[in-house]
């Protein structure tokens, strides 16, 4: 799945030589690292392309899986439910098989039909439906 991002100009501050860049949806300023780059991105494409209520949408929330505390990147709801998960990481980390695993990690607990993974550059995204895993060619409309 290739996503062309919008020019996006987000919202920055340096204090104490740190940068920050404010959130969107947490409606913070949160450290502004590689991954949050990709991270922002995706939340305004989510916003001000796909046109995902941002209300929906949770950004960096502890789950619990079993004993073990993790922190996923983005959800969308629908519907009360989580429906979509998004892992992000920052543009120079490939997409391999430890970051599938982690993303499916995140969803067995939170069952999201939609798993993206992307890194800015290179996005993978699935649809898994009655057990199987179909591979999208497009980010769905929102429910």
């Amino acid at each position: 799945m290739f996503i062309t991002f919008p020019d996006y100009h987000p919202k920055l501050k340096t204090t104490d030589l740190k940068t920050q860049v404010w959130c969107i949806v947490r409606k913070k300023w949160v450290m502004f690292t590689k991954e949050e780059w990709v991270r922002q991105s995706w939340l305004n494409y989510l916003i001000e392309v796909m046109k995902y209520p941002a209300s929906l949408i949770a950004v960096e929330k502890e789950i619990h899986l079993g004993e073990l505390k993790k922190r996923f990147d983005i959800v969308v709801f629908s519907n009360f439910l989580p429906w979509m998960i998004i892992e992000c990481k920052e543009m120079n980390t490939s997409i391999n098989e430890d970051t599938v695993k982690q993303v499916m990690i995140y969803n067995i607990r939170l069952k999201a039909p939609f798993m993206i993974i992307s890194n800015g550059k290179n996005t993978i995204g699935v649809l898994i439906k009655e057990g199987r895993i179909y591979r999208l060619s497009s980010l769905p409309l929102i429910q």
